[in-house]
């Protein structure tokens, strides 16, 4: 499974790291990403989805149905 948040989309970014001497090296920042299983009111089930701390945060004020819907 890739390391993006099925929700949000949110993935690594790539950046430089730039040295005293200018030098520059790539370097990846992942995103912060759990795995959490979710329960959905209108399906009575549970949902296991790998999402970011973010997405996660808005889940818990808006609920998950207020949450995809403002995304869609």
């Amino acid at each position: 499974m890739s390391k993006r948040c099925q929700i949000t989309g949110k993935g690594r970014l790539k950046g430089n790291k730039v040295s005293h001497a200018n030098n520059k090296t790539i370097k990846m920042s992942e995103a912060n990403l759990v795995t959490k299983r979710i329960f959905d009111s209108k399906t009575g089930g549970w949902l296991k989805l790998k999402i970011s701390t973010r997405a996660l945060r808005t889940i818990n004020k808006k609920g998950l149905s207020g949450t995809l819907r403002s995304l869609a």
